[in-house]
Order: structure tokens, then sequence, then C-alpha cells
């Protein structure tokens, strides 16, 4: 299971806590402090060490979360708690959220709601793990689109966006001042840059040697590949699938031009681990990154600008993968009706909104929200339109089939294979492997 950049950074440093909300305050649940009157704190959620998988505390509603998100669930949690009458824990799962879930739901010890991935949704529906949001089309009408879309599968809403990413081109406006129009105008721009000594990197695009799909989906889609088409429901078809066929060749192509053999702008020197750092420290003329990388370049002090990224001359837009994040409702919960009230009324507002982009910074998926931020923030607003402009990240279980093999393709084109031979025979492999 691919997981993002901002996941990643999180997952890396945390450790499973347990927080129990009551009556505005917040007591480490494994502690013995007593429970207020509102809101009884719960029970521990697992040992101490953090080793042992985590299973519900004794609250009457359950929220798992992570620790980028808790700090905005919990005043929600709390709220709710005192205006029911119940005890809410909202517990911070440090590790693999979506596989303790599972495996919790099914041993019916896990939570009643937590937050996920949109693209966790087909696995999640197909372990029977999450149930439909009880929602009405009307009460959506306020969300980005794409987000609605992105969390409803099978006709049937699965989760509440509160966020969505994106990502976008970043440049450096001491060699690159003004917005390209095109990738071809930025590329052009940032090899002039290299070629005046000022850089070393006219776009760093990260890939490294076992390739990274998600950061080149924008090349895919301009060069007029995809990755699998849609169902007469608007679902993602695997039956269709893309890669292999005459848009992904076209992409493969022109990636190749871009390599080592051609150009030598896209490099697989330039990873995850550096493509970030480079920029930051002034050695790049460009970045496609996502709002993750926000905090180490302004804390770097360059002078910086973001736009979506643009598509190659007389192509095709790019359209990145936005990632949408959102509350769901376990199908196994001991509380069924409290979490659908939780998610679809308590969740559901313009205040528990902003209190998740307050404590997250995820870029808001709320209308209203995202135009609240969008004034105070040009970076984010750039990042909602980026993230209005993507496809949604397929959750269909058969996307695991492709982002190995098409990594590692584009990794491979990069260091000189076959462009034409190399897509067809990756799209053949992942097709045998969906089957």
């Amino acid at each position: 299971m691919r997981m993002s950049p901002r996941v990643l950074a999180v997952l890396a440093g945390a450790t499973l806590l347990t927080t129990a909300c009551g009556g505005g305050s917040t007591t480490p649940s494994a502690s013995s402090s007593a429970p207020d009157a509102s809101a009884s704190a719960s029970a521990p959620a697992a040992s101490p060490s953090g080793s042992a998988a985590p299973v519900r505390s004794n609250a009457d509603l359950v929220i798992w979360t992570d620790e980028l998100k808790a700090p905005g669930v919990k005043p929600i949690a709390a709220k709710f708690a005192a205006d029911n009458g119940i005890t809410v824990d909202v517990q911070v799962i440090s590790a693999d959220l979506q596989a303790n879930f599972v495996t919790a739901n099914a041993a019916g010890n896990g939570p009643d709601v937590f937050t996920g991935a949109h693209d966790w949704i087909g696995n999640l529906v197909q372990n029977g793990a999450i149930a439909p949001l009880q929602i009405g089309a009307d009460k959506l009408s306020g969300y980005a689109p794409i987000a609605v879309k992105a969390t409803t599968y099978q006709s049937k809403l699965y989760a509440l966006p509160y966020g969505f990413e994106a990502i976008a081109l970043y440049r450096n406006t001491a060699v690159a001042p003004n917005e390209p129009k095109t990738l071809d105008e930025a590329i052009t721009v940032g090899q002039a840059a290299v070629k005046a000594g000022k850089v070393e990197s006219a776009l760093n695009l990260q890939q490294g040697d076992n390739g990274d799909a998600y950061h080149m989906e924008p090349v895919m889609t301009s060069m007029g590949g995809y990755l699998f088409g849609s169902t007469s429901a608007g679902d993602y078809d695997p039956k269709d699938l893309g890669v292999g066929k005459p848009g992904s060749i076209a992409a493969a192509k022109k990636i190749y031009e871009l390599g080592e053999k051609g150009s030598k702008v896209l490099r697989r020197s330039i990873s995850g681990d550096n493509s970030i750092a480079l920029f930051a420290s002034g050695k790049a003329a460009y970045l496609v990154s996502g709002p993750w990388a926000l905090p180490d370049i302004k804390k770097s002090g360059m002078k910086y600008a973001i736009s979506p990224v643009p598509g190659f001359a007389g192509q095709k837009p790019a359209k990145p993968f936005s990632g949408v994040q959102g509350f769901y409702v376990a199908s196994k919960g001991k509380n069924q009706a409290f979490a659908q009230e939780f998610v679809a009324n308590a969740m559901n507002t313009e205040a528990a909104m902003q209190s998740m982009y307050d404590g997250a910074k995820i870029p808001p998926a709320m209308n209203s929200v995202a135009a609240k931020v969008g004034a105070d923030s040009p970076d984010v607003k750039v990042f909602v339109e980026a993230a209005k402009g993507g496809d949604p990240m397929p959750a269909i279980p058969a996307m695991q089939e492709v982002w190995e093999p098409l990594g590692k393709a584009y990794s491979a084109i990069i260091g000189g294979a076959d462009p034409t031979t190399t897509m067809t025979a990756t799209g053949k492999a992942i097709a045998a492997k969906i089957g």
C-alpha cells in the first residue's frame, strides 16, 4: 500500500498514544486520571510499549486517527461527548492504521470511527470493514466535487472528506521568476539556469532507483496516458488498464527524451530522500511535490512560488493524483448510531472542518473553509486548485498491482531502457497480476 510522504513522515516518529476527550480536557488514557462528568475517560488502548496491536478503549464512541489529525479531531469529539452525555475516546494509532483497523474490526475490538485516505476504500469494502455513510447528497454540496467522487465507491459514500492533496510545481523565483505556461517552458528555463551555473538541477521530479508512479502521473496524463478507464457508474475499471496502451507509450517516450540518455532533466539520483532538500537549498530551479514540502522550503528562507503542474505544449493538461482524507464508520463498531451521527452531523460542519485544517494543515475539501484559508494563504489556495484539477487516486484493489512495476518501468526508462518495449511489457505484467 502506497502512503503519501506526509503520512510516512508522521509514522516515522510517532508513538502510540491514547487520549480521552471530556469536558474540553485532554488526558492520557493510560493514566489513572478520573473521568469528568460529561465525557468519561476510557481504558488504555494498548500496551504502554506500543508493541501490541491496538484495541478499542471502553468509551461509548471510539475514534482512531493518527498523530497529525488528532489535534483537529479532539475538540469536536469533546463537544460531541458533552452534547450527548457519552464518553468519546480519540486514540492515536501510530503504525499502519489501515491494517490495524481491519484486524481489530474483524475481531470486534476496533473503533467506531476512524480517519484514513480515500484510496483505502476498495480494500476496506473488499474486507467488509466499513459501512456506507448515512448522508444525503444535499449535505455534500459544500464540498469539492472531486473529494466527494473520490470517497464514493460503487455508488455509495464511504467517507466524509475533510482534506485533499495533490502535487504542484514549486519554482525557485531567483532563477525562474515567472509562472510557466507549459512544462516545456519550465524545463527550458531550468536548463538555462543549470547552464549558467546558478543551479544543479533544472527540475526535481523524484524517482530514484525504484521509480515513483505518483510523482510521474502529471507527465503520464499530459501525454495522453492513463492508469484505469472508468465504468458507466464512474468508478475506475480494473478491466481497462491504460499501461501499455498508446498514451502510456507516448509518455514513456517523453520520459526517455528527458532522461539520462536524453536531456538529463530526469535523473534517478533525484529521489524522495533528497528532492525537497536539494530544492530548499537552492540547487534546483523547479520541484514537483505536495504541500508536505512547504515546511522545509519555508524554513530554508528561499524565495519560491507555487502553481499547478502545467502540461506539455500541444498536449493534454497535466492531471496529478488527488488524494482525499476522510472519516469512515466501521462496519463492526459497537456504537453504529453514534458513529453515523458523529460523522454526518458533528464533523459535517464548517467549524469541524476548520478544526481539521487548523490541526493537520491539509488543504480543506469544504469549499467555504478552503476559501477562508486560501484568502490568507496563497500556497493553500494553489494546492486546493491543484487537487481540484487532478484525478482521484484509484481506490480499487487492482491499483496495488500498479505502483511498484510502473515505478520501476519509469526508473528503467529514465536510465535508458527502450520506452516502447518497457512500457508494453509492464502493461502485460500488471494485467496478468490483476487477472
